[in-house]
């Protein structure tokens, strides 16, 4: 069977959704529970923990959080977990996530409780970290299996894990090893017991090679015993760490039996500056770039400033249609008449291009000359201030000068025969909003200038501004600045400035490092010739998949100047598609939007994040029905499986992705909530209600730290003016 059948049938089949249910203890008479869609966080604030919680966040999905280190925490019972609604047994909780199978300690009532619950409603639960023993159906790693770090081994979704939980992977789930000289991860393989419990089971969903031996070794499975269901993790993992977010998806999905609020994609956008228009050129000798305030004088002759070519610009369109990622191209107006200018005539070949392939691009005006549009700038001193009047107000560039960078930019775009929105707008250096130090609010006459020019949404810089936020009509839209500078066209150019910014003023850098809380000297300087392919990259690259790994829709930006000459921009964005390609299945792509796309997602999920935080949602599901409710005007976040159908109007929920189906939703008009329909066979067989004192006895306490020495490193780096402009 082909890997999209199986997937397919598998998310849609009772096998992956349905709960072992005790011998009868199913009743005719029994109603169906009432199951809330809330996930219940055991958080011991360990990083595995942690790790789990951030997924839930970051999709949207409702969880309350137990503390374990609060003293004044709420007790884990029966009343905690459960009560009745409506003549119905309601469960609080569709899932439970623990620390390691058992955190309270041996013989512990709350664990007790967590157990009889779990086997009463069919209620999963995952270990979030926990060592391998008998206790959770392996053997233990001393002897035959292996205990220590993991950093750059490879584990693999097994047969199991492929038409189960982790079917949107491939196969391969590497562990990062960013500095060989630490401990980034930490874990224990081991194999399933051979003689099980009485109908205990275990089944293997990623292993990996047992060092020494011919075996493989569990590292997330299955085990199933006693009417309860455990998945089991036996290695340590923060939020950031990639091998975490291959497999936290699949951990949620196989917690919720694919069932829950809140949803999950993996999103790449790539925002190209200055079309059009020229970048200075980094000086390898002065050390800056001449035309920056901080670098008196003029280019050297022998390096020009750096422009795309007609070339350049059919490559681009090649490029993206052969690697299905559309460009968006931030254009200012002023650089192709500059063009002409310079060259004696009225013709510039670039733009004779671009506007005959300009349906494979997106446009976004990026203002007519790239002005700053922020406060005056005092360029007599370095770093430049705030001009300021005889009374000491700041200069603020006019509501004029705005209207003329916006407008005139439209204006050549018409003229020229390019389409474009006007609703969305990049301004130069993201100027206009606050920049800090020197700026520390925005210019008053930016959003009377974006309403009078019907922009709605406007970018801003990730590394400076996170959050999303009004601005007059515009909301923000924060983006992700690549560190390949905007200054470089060559891979030499890129890596002698990487040089300098980050290496130690006894290392001929400028020193910038030795003082800085966010940036790390580089041991050495990076070799001219081979820095760029052998450090930079990867590890540009790396960063970029973080974001892509994270449910993060905001999109990176590089500039026109890395699409021209070497084209060194294509090599970090080759590089991170190819690693997402061998990681992911077909029916987990790569999603790409348009920047009021971009914008319309976030606030959709502030809005929702809101509701949630504020007790405002209420969702459960009962039997095939799932009941979404939300203050009004909110869109609601899902993930439900394949065949569910709104029942107000009988069309399929949201859109496939990763064997599901997700995605945002509204009740009809005039209603206050939404209810679905589970496709038959996609229920999980819960209805069974058992008696409470049923519950098996818990099994002892285990407390799992990070080991000693083992270090969860977070692989991003710090934006700078040169990747930012």
């Amino acid at each position: 069977m082909g890997r999209s059948t199986r997937l397919a049938a598998a998310w849609t089949a009772a096998a992956l959704l349905a709960v072992t249910v005790p011998a009868g203890a199913a009743h005719a008479a029994d109603p169906a529970p009432r199951i809330d869609l809330r996930v219940l966080v055991v958080d011991d604030g360990g990083p595995a923990t942690e790790a789990i919680r951030a997924e839930l966040d970051g999709a949207g999905t409702p969880y309350t959080a137990v503390d374990l280190t609060d003293g004044g925490r709420p007790r884990i019972d029966e009343a905690f977990l459960s009560d009745t609604v409506d003549g119905r047994p309601r469960a609080r909780f569709q899932g439970v996530v623990l620390p390691n199978e058992n955190p309270f300690g041996t013989d512990s009532p709350e664990m007790a409780a967590l157990a009889s619950f779990e086997k009463r409603f069919g209620i999963r639960q995952v270990d979030a970290y926990t060592y391998a023993s008998p206790k959770v159906g392996l053997n233990s790693p001393q002897g035959t299996g292996y205990s220590g770090p993991l950093d750059g081994g490879t584990a693999q979704v097994t047969a199991d894990g492929a038409t189960g939980p982790f079917g949107y992977l491939k196969k391969n789930v590497p562990f990062e090893d960013n500095d060989p000289s630490v401990n980034e991860s930490y874990g224990y393989l081991a194999a399933p017991l051979a003689q099980q419990e009485q109908g205990a089971t275990y089944t293997s969903y990623l292993d990996a090679p047992i060092p020494g031996s011919t075996a493989r070794g569990s590292l997330i499975g299955q085990y199933t015993h006693d009417g309860r269901s455990e998945l089991v993790v036996t290695f340590i993992a923060n939020q950031y760490q990639s091998q975490f977010r291959l497999v936290s998806r699949g951990i949620v999905e196989w917690l919720t039996q694919g069932i829950h609020l809140g949803a999950s994609r993996n999103y790449l956008g790539v925002h190209v500056d200055d079309v059009f228009a020229s970048d200075d050129r980094w000086d390898v000798k002065r050390k800056c770039t001449p035309g920056d305030v901080d670098c008196p004088g003029n280019p050297a002759p022998d390096s020009p400033p750096i422009r795309m070519t007609a070339a350049d610009a059919q490559y681009a369109k090649q490029w993206s249609q052969s690697h299905n990622l559309p460009l968006d191209l931030a254009y200012n107006g002023v650089g192709s008449e500059e063009f002409k200018a310079e060259h004696g005539g009225t013709y510039d070949p670039l733009l004779d291009q671009l506007r005959a392939d300009q349906k494979s691009f997106r446009w976004i005006n990026h203002t007519y000359t790239h002005a700053f549009l922020g406060c005056v700038q005092n360029t007599t001193v370095v770093p430049w201030k705030c001009a300021t009047d005889l009374f000491g107000n700041v200069r603020w560039v006019s509501r004029t000068a705005i209207n003329g960078e916006i407008g005139n930019n439209l204006n050549w775009a018409a003229r020229q025969g390019l389409t474009l929105d006007k609703d969305e707008l990049v301004t130069g250096e993201h100027s206009g909003l606050k920049t800090l130090p020197q700026q520390n609010k925005d210019n008053p006459e930016l959003a009377p200038s974006l309403t009078q020019n019907g922009v709605g949404w406007i970018a801003s810089d990730n590394s400076r501004e996170r959050q999303q936020r009004q601005v007059g009509p515009a909301l923000t839209v924060p983006r992700y600045p690549m560190n390949v500078y905007y200054n470089v066209g060559k891979a030499t150019e890129q890596t002698d400035e990487y040089n300098w910014l980050y290496t130690k003023k006894a290392d001929g850098g400028s020193g910038t490092c030795e003082n800085s809380t966010t940036t790390t000297c580089l041991k050495a300087p990076l070799d001219v010739k081979t820095g760029f392919s052998s450090y930079i990259v990867p590890l540009e690259a790396r960063i970029a998949m973080g974001h892509v790994l994270a449910n993060d829709p905001r999109p990176h930006f590089m500039h026109q100047s890395n699409l021209a000459e070497e084209r060194i921009g294509y090599t970090v964005l080759e590089k991170v598609l190819s690693d997402y390609s061998g990681l992911y299945a077909d029916n987990t792509p790569l999603v790409n939007l348009r920047m009021r796309d971009i914008g319309t997602e976030m606030s959709k999920r502030a809005a929702w994040a809101a509701a949630v935080s504020a007790g405002k949602v209420t969702a459960y599901r009962i039997g095939s029905t799932v009941t979404v409710s939300a203050p009004a005007g909110t869109q609601l976040s899902a993930t439900l499986p394949a065949g569910t159908v709104r029942n107000d109007t009988r069309a399929a929920f949201g859109d496939a992705y990763a064997g599901l189906r997700s995605g945002w939703a509204a009740p009809a008009a005039g209603q206050d909530r939404l209810d679905l329909t589970l496709p038959a066979g996609a229920t999980p067989s819960a209805r069974a209600l058992t008696s409470a004192t049923a519950a098996a006895q818990p099994p002892a306490a285990k407390s799992l730290p990070v080991p000693e020495g083992v270090t969860a490193r977070v692989p991003y780096g710090p934006g700078d003016a040169a990747a930012r402009r």
